[in-house]
């Protein structure tokens, strides 16, 4: 009997524990899995899992292998002997590097040596900040050395005023060596200040380590050209955009045959590539696309010299993104996964028949514990007669008998795909295990339904996207659990410029709004940002064009500003002190409108984040603030 009894409330204790739902605590707890790549000997995953301490307001991380067929992981002190090192040459006699190399004046102390306490900042034009950093003289430069010791490293960029690796978010993945060993291609922008921060025109450049000299390998196009890395068979593939100035355009993988044909794999594809990676052989390219709410890996055919017809082929499916391609070997992928309910792991995909198999499962522990939320598809017909793809996340136990508040979600971008990710800020399975309902549109500006539904957002911000959400949001109110008494709207970036715009024009739909790091008053946006390129091809020009129809539009009816007159609606302001993004006088604006127009508001300045929240303490108290907001408005 007592053996019984000890069953029965181990049995209570499990389903008990089992009915935990998501908290800002648990999800700052959970273990961010990182891949690396596989094995020099191709028996091994080799990953990274980075687990942030809010105790101690930094993030540590640990190495791990696990086999490429599953089993147990083993932790290791560091992945340099595991790992080819793509740094050094194939022939092993030279390893690349990067450096930061003052090359300009900027100083004051640059200018006048005998005033070095001096603290100023001298500029001649623009790009004198990016993202959150200002510029103090300094580029990131390729060099280059010979393997054996003591050998100099030599700059293949030497006086220039350029970064390679680009700035701010460049990394290895924008130099490599060529088959030979003897070049090196790298991404760079060569333009300075001014040229600089109104152009994306970055281009592929060869650096012949015998001659010492350089050459502009693509320079014909006028937008990105992005990620070199070589085919199996030594043909230069990259990615690129064809526009000068848009930063979201169409993503192609071009493949150099040889040095007078080029071929673009990807020009009839109605999509865009996020990255890419060849199959062993040689003979097509695995890449990973946004589609219809989701990002998934597709294959391409290499045609060559043939006559061959190029193919794009989907080949995995599902509610998921895929994140990263790890290695191809035959028909047996090794991918990052995650969903809207889980964390990214490692996995293996049999490509041949959809079937896949968790090799990670660093979370899997905390999940088991919790009760998730559960996420539709619905798909909403806009005012144009469009079919929009809608998610719509449902609290933990839902209980379609009851009545919830419901959260419209904006997101940012603006051109950016809404699909299946795990945030650990904007997360959508903690909002609804707080007791939401969360509506996430595929509004207009989205990749994954097309190039024309992602551009027609760019210089109509306050246009027909707007229709697409107020669509979204009146279309599930109409079910019974929706609490049509109880909507709010929320939003970061764009999505902050949304909930700024829709707080003038909602007609009382919403009873809060919350924006991160909004854009509020879109003339000061275009004259206090950092990359200029972008406004001026989404706001369609600069505010002194008065005979420029498009952009006085952006400046007056598509101007967040001039609807100040019409909120009534209480809100919450996030405003990073380093985001030069979005910078520091749009949220000001925001708030300081709200508060002499006796509106009920409140700012959360933090100092020393960007556009996005990092520190774990940091990141904890925005997530208490927005819950909290939540509950004493909604």
């Amino acid at each position: 009997m007592k053996k019984l009894f000890f069953i029965i409330l181990s049995t209570m204790s499990i389903a008990a524990s089992a009915q935990q739902v998501l908290s800002p605590e648990l999800l700052w707890k959970l273990g961010r899995v990182t891949p690396l790549g596989i094995s020099k000997d191709g028996k091994l995953v080799v990953y990274k899992v980075t687990i942030p301490s809010v105790e101690e307001n930094k993030s540590s991380s640990k190495f791990y292998t696990m086999p490429i067929s599953g089993g147990s992981a083993t932790e290791v002190k560091d992945t340099k002997d595991l790992l080819a090192d793509k740094n050094v040459s194939a022939d092993g006699k030279f390893i690349v590097s990067t450096q930061e190399v003052k090359t300009e004046k900027v100083l004051g102390k640059d200018y006048y040596p005998n005033l070095e306490k001096s603290d100023v900042q001298i500029y001649n034009g623009l790009d004198y900040r990016h993202w959150d950093t200002w510029n103090n003289g300094t580029h990131n430069h390729v060099f280059y050395a010979e393997t054996k010791e003591g050998a100099t490293a030599i700059d293949i960029m030497k006086g220039e005023n350029y970064d390679a690796p680009q700035k701010p978010f460049g990394g290895d993945e924008d130099y490599i060596w060529s088959p030979d060993s003897k070049s090196i291609i790298y991404v760079c922008k060569k333009k300075e200040g001014t040229a600089y921060a109104i152009s994306t025109n970055t281009n592929l450049y060869e650096y012949n380590l015998e001659t010492k000299t350089t050459r502009n390998l693509t320079e014909s196009n006028l937008g990105y050209d992005t990620n070199p890395a070589f085919s199996p068979t030594g043909n230069l593939t990259w990615l690129q955009m064809k526009r000068d100035g848009y930063e979201a355009d169409k993503n192609d993988i071009i493949v150099r045959v040889n040095d007078k044909f080029y071929q673009n794999l990807t020009a009839a594809y109605d999509g865009t590539v996020e990255s890419f990676k060849w199959s062993k052989d040689g003979k097509k390219v695995y890449f990973l696309s946004p589609v219809d709410g989701t990002q998934q890996l597709f294959e391409v055919n290499f045609p060559g010299m043939t006559k061959m017809a190029i193919t794009v082929k989907q080949v995995t499916s599902g509610d998921f993104d895929v994140h990263d391609i790890v290695d191809i070997t035959g028909d047996t992928a090794i991918l990052s996964r995650n969903d809207m309910n889980h964390a990214l792991e490692i996995y293996s995909c049999n490509l041949k028949k959809n079937t896949w198999t968790q090799l990670t499962t660093v979370n899997t522990v905390t999940y088991a514990t919790l009760s998730l939320p559960k996420y539709e598809r619905r798909y909403v017909t806009t005012t144009d007669g469009k079919k929009m793809l809608v998610w719509v996340i449902l609290p933990p136990n839902f209980d379609a008998t009851k009545k919830y508040p419901t959260l419209l979600y904006c997101q940012g971008g603006p051109q950016s795909p809404l699909t299946q990710f795990y945030s650990f800020r904007w997360n959508f399975s903690l909002m609804a295990s707080q007791g939401y309902i969360v509506v996430a549109p595929n509004r207009r500006g989205m990749y994954g339904h097309g190039q024309e539904w992602n551009e027609q957002i760019s210089k109509d911000w306050g246009g027909q996207v707007m229709d697409d959400y107020l669509s979204a949001i009146d279309d599930v109110a109409k079910e019974s659990y929706v609490d049509k008494n109880r909507l709010g709207c929320v939003g970061a970036s764009y999505g902050g410029y949304s909930a700024f715009y829709l707080a003038g024009i909602h007609n009382n739909r919403f009873k809060t709004f919350i924006a991160h790091d909004g854009v509020f008053n879109t003339q000061s946006m275009f004259g206090t940002t950092e990359e200029v390129f972008f406004n001026n091809w989404d706001f369609g020009g600069a505010y002194w064009e008065k005979d420029n129809k498009v952009a006085q539009k952006t400046y007056t009816t598509f101007n967040p500003i001039n609807y100040v007159d019409k909120w009534n609606t209480p809100i919450l302001i996030f405003q990073g002190g380093i985001d030069y993004r979005v910078p520091i006088g749009q949220g000001q604006e925001a708030f300081q409108a709200a508060q002499l127009r006796g509106i009920k508001s409140k700012l959360v300045y933090f100092p020393e984040e960007n556009h996005w929240v990092l520190k774990p303490q940091n990141a904890m108290v925005w997530q208490s603030e927005f819950y909290k907001w939540l509950k004493e408005t909604l």
